[in-house]
């Protein structure tokens, strides 16, 4: 009988098709089987609870901002953009201007496996892929039909969600020289308010620490009824803020508010408590490939998939200031003068609250008036991404390769649905003489004009879109002491264009108190090449070399019509071994170095607004005429910077494996990662607290309702960065046989030994965010660990699932001691450890139908308490760190014919 063909496989981080499947590169791999027992049903929800996964953006920081969304994956907390994601080994539009993907994209359902390459600068993928790989490898070649659903909802009020999804393929690529496979899924997640749980349901937080009792105030003076603040023309003189309606009435807020803990003359409203934590969603993906047997050697192929993502999220009603009154120049003398808008508003509200001085001293007065009467906030964003391959794979000669022309695009389309005015609109309204901001309820007439004055439309789309033609190819070459020697080339070109188009009617000029979308359109091209040699120099050790160019050039700034930046390249190459002394032990261990290009807004975007920061900040520069009135918010400005240079990086790991028998192995791999010419920003916190040597982080911002000038925070890229991480990824397997069937254990972690950055704007002064909430607003955990056990018993078995990581130092914070009624500076709360328990028992009553049931936070983990104040506007947990479901339950059923 003639000798079965041994099959070759291409291996994530690697060109070369080898038998071997334990290489001399770190691979994690998730089988089907794996990813169905995790219970997640996302790619993110399944990605971001892997022990190597740091640093990533979650779904739920949605919830005020613009991201959509957009959910990424991030490798030992170096960061998403130095993480490269793959569609069967090939790269897909990201989403905005950079190279992080938008795991949304991702077809679940339609997913065989997925390989995570933890060592990073790949030579097959690019030398960007500085962090590593995510190879999302999907089904081909099946015949039949599979049908899924999952149902699932939290014990506790809210959050309900479920899925279903149909898989479909036919015809036998070997009998009938084809296969089309069609995959299609339907998910939907139902909202989660913040009043649905007792962790998250206020701004205003009392909590205990050491047999202190503090408040942390995150309320917001913008309310309904209006504060107001009062600035002065004297120099140095601090503006004035107050609630009248707490004046008025006896030192109490309205129901909604609290007084606020740093001014006694003051309510806060308390925004948290209106916070969708989880936003509702929808998503539609749908996968299909065609193959088709050209002859005996050569597959051509066909690959198209879509994924559709509409998210809706809703936060506090629109924080609108109103001008009463300001001082303006008389055109003709020069003299300046105050000018009432609302003479009865200052007369009622404003002016028996100011002493004489105060009132000859005025420069304005304004309300800070929140609109409840027009409904939350709500945004519903589109996320659409379009990815088509036409390739060709199989062997020519002595030569295994495959080449490819890819077309992807990550596009979105941004709306508000409610809770935002028409510019005309608003302005009818402070027309109408029954309009009080300081009023607790407004009169008939202008709720009839706030139902006319809602907007409703879309305010910007946009797009990114890669072109690419890829082709690679390995063979063998010369016989060496350990086998055959192998060679692989390759090479690719890509164009990314970056589009941004504010909506047709979304301007300033159509939204009261509006800031316009930025409008962009930038292209760049990139190309590289790659060779790399396998080197089998003994039965027991082999080694790899491997070298690559990139070139990647200057923006194409076709709005402007110029040409921004300049064209960069670098030679990277990378060299890695393998030796086996005997069956059973593996050593290996590589070496490599990296380049990666800044995104496209880090270089060309011009100055545009880039919403506000993330925590309240006194003036800058105390007593000056940009001044805001109180520790505020304040506006953020964003820019590129033209000579921003590629970041480069050297890595290395060194690991091994133990496997003394079946029934048990463990292996461990060192990883390490250095970065010069990191991009970062010089910080919000870094900025106020030394506004005079960070100057140049600090501009002026005009406020589209009032005409005020103030003081905004300029966020701005800079070169001058290091960054330094190390950790050891570990695992653990065994299993053991009973009479009554089969226990299998796998265990497996991270362990950080370093999170060492530079401070923005010094190239030697490190700072760490090693179980620290640091300067990038996160925390790097230096212990990640997953138990997964499993007893097999027939037709039956029962999976345990342990997460855990342990307990970091929190965010700053201001917070008030509710003894000695002191403001308590940089108070810092000690995050405990989060562990979760989750269970899965799986029935199949036959080869066609399974059944599985779960459980999830099987013992009710509440989130810890953190003071953040960032990532997202859920206020007294920290969603990337911690679920809010709490204890949920679900159900899914499999059938296959």
């Amino acid at each position: 009988m003639a000798d079965e063909a041994i099959q070759k496989v291409e291996i994530t981080g690697s060109s070369i098709k080898r038998i071997a499947v334990e290489g001399a590169l770190p691979v994690q791999r998730l089988s089907q089987e794996a990813i169905a027992k995790s219970g997640a049903t996302s790619v993110a929800d399944l990605i971001q609870a892997l022990p190597a996964m740091q640093g990533f953006t979650i779904g739920a920081v949605a919830a005020g901002s613009d991201s959509g969304g957009n959910t990424s994956a991030s490798l030992h907390g170096i960061g998403e953009s130095y993480t490269l994601v793959l569609l069967n080994g090939r790269r897909i539009a990201p989403q905005g201007s950079g190279t992080t993907v938008n795991l949304n994209a991702i077809p679940m359902s339609a997913v065989e496996r997925v390989e995570i390459l933890t060592d990073g600068a790949s030579a097959l993928y690019g030398s960007d892929a500085i962090a590593g790989v995510l190879n999302f490898i999907l089904k081909k070649n099946q015949q039949g039909a599979t049908l899924e659903a999952t149902y699932s909802a939290p014990e506790a009020k809210g959050g309900n969600a479920w899925n279903t999804s149909v898989t479909y393929g036919f015809g036998d690529l070997e009998e009938d020289r084809f296969n089309v496979l069609l995959s299609y899924r339907h998910d939907e997640q139902s909202k989660l308010r913040a009043t649905d749980r007792n962790f998250a349901d206020t701004s205003y937080l009392k909590f205990n620490r050491g047999g202190k009792n503090y408040i942390w105030d995150r309320t917001s003076t913008s309310a309904s009824p209006a504060g107001a603040t009062v600035a002065y023309k004297t120099k140095n003189s601090s503006s004035t803020s107050f609630t009248p309606y707490l004046l008025q009435n006896k030192g109490n807020c309205p129901d909604d508010s609290f007084v606020t803990a740093g001014n006694a003359r003051a309510c806060g409203f308390d925004t948290g408590s209106t916070v969708e934590i989880v936003p509702q969603s929808k998503r539609d993906s749908l996968f299909s490939k065609a193959t088709y047997k050209l002859n005996d050697s050569l597959n051509a192929f066909a690959e198209l998939a879509y994924s559709r993502y509409d998210l809706t999220a809703r936060i506090a009603a629109n924080p609108i200031p109103i001008s009463i009154a300001q001082t303006e120049k008389d055109p003709v003398t020069g003299v300046e003068k105050l000018v009432f808008n609302n003479p009865s508003a200052y007369a009622n509200y404003v002016q028996p609250y100011l002493s004489p001085a105060q009132q000859g001293d005025i420069k304005s007065v304004t309300a800070n008036y929140r609109s409840n009467d027009f409904g939350l906030r709500a945004s519903n964003t589109i996320t659409e991404t379009k990815h088509i391959v036409l390739g060709v794979e199989g062997e020519l000669g002595a030569w295994n390769f495959e080449s490819g022309l890819t077309w992807s695009q990550n596009s979105i389309n941004e709306r508000y649905t409610g809770g935002y005015a028409t510019n005309q609109g608003f302005k009818d309204i402070l027309a109408n003489p029954d309009f009080d901001a300081f009023a607790t309820t407004q009169k008939p007439s202008v709720q009839a004009q706030i139902a006319g004055a809602q907007f409703v439309g879309s305010v910007r789309t946009a797009s990114t879109t890669m072109r690419g033609i890829d082709t690679h190819g390995s063979r063998e070459l010369f016989d060496l002491p350990g086998g055959k020697a192998s060679l692989g080339i390759g090479g690719d070109y890509r164009t990314y264009i970056y589009e941004q188009s504010p909506g047709s009617n979304a301007t300033g000029d159509d939204l009261y108190n509006f800031n316009t979308k930025a409008a962009y359109d930038m292209s760049r091209d990139t190309y590289g090449a790659f060779v790399e040699l396998l080197a089998p120099l003994t039965k027991s050790f082999e080694m790899t070399v491997g070298g690559r160019y990139d070139a990647v050039k200057a923006i194409d700034d076709k709005l402007n019509k110029k040409t921004v930046g300049k064209k960069d390249s670098a030679n990277t190459y990378k060299v890695s071994a393998r030796w086996q002394p005997v069956q059973t032990v593996l050593i290996r261990g590589s070496y490599g170095t990296g380049f990666k290009a800044p995104s496209m807004l880090d270089i060309a975007q011009p100055l545009v607004n880039a919403g506000f920061t993330a925590k309240k900040f006194a003036c800058p520069y105390p007593g000056t005429e940009f001044c805001r009135g109180e520790p505020i918010q304040y506006n953020a400005v964003s820019e590129g910077n033209p000579e921003l240079q590629s970041e480069k990086s050297k890595q290395f790991t060194l690991g091994f494996r133990v496997e003394p028998s079946a029934a048990f192995s463990f292996g461990a791999d060192l990883w390490d990662v250095k970065l010069r010419n990191a991009v970062s920003e010089i910080t919000e916190e870094q900025a106020f607290a030394d506004p005079v040597k960070y100057a140049t982080s600090f501009d002026k911002y005009k406020e589209p309702s009032t005409g005020n000038t103030y003081y905004a925070f300029k966020k701005l890229s800079v070169n001058v960065g290091k960054k330094e991480y190390r950790g050891i990824d570990w695992d653990l397997s065994a299993n053991h046989k009973f009479s009554f069937g089969k226990l299998t254990a796998q265990l497996s972690g991270t362990h950080m030994l370093h999170a060492n950055y530079t401070k923005a704007g010094s190239n030697n002064v490190f700072t760490s965010n090693m179980d620290f909430f640091g300067d990038t607003n996160e925390v790097t955990f230096r212990n990640l660990m997953k138990l997964t056990t499993t007893l097999d018993t027939g037709r039956l078995s029962n999976t345990v699932t342990v997460n855990y990581r342990n307990g970091y130092t929190d965010a700053a914070a201001t917070v008030y001691n509710e003894d000695t009624k002191a403001k308590v500076e940089d108070f810092r709360l000690q995050v405990p450890s989060y562990t979760t328990f989750d269970w899965q028992a799986r029935f199949a009553f036959d080869k066609q139908t399974t059944i599985r049931a779960g459980i999830k936070n099987l013992f009710d983990r509440a989130p810890p308490l953190s003071l953040r104040a960032s990532s997202g506007h859920q206020v007294g947990f920290d969603p990337r760190y911690a679920d809010p479901m709490l204890r949920s339950f679900y159900i899914t059923g499999n059938y296959k014919f």
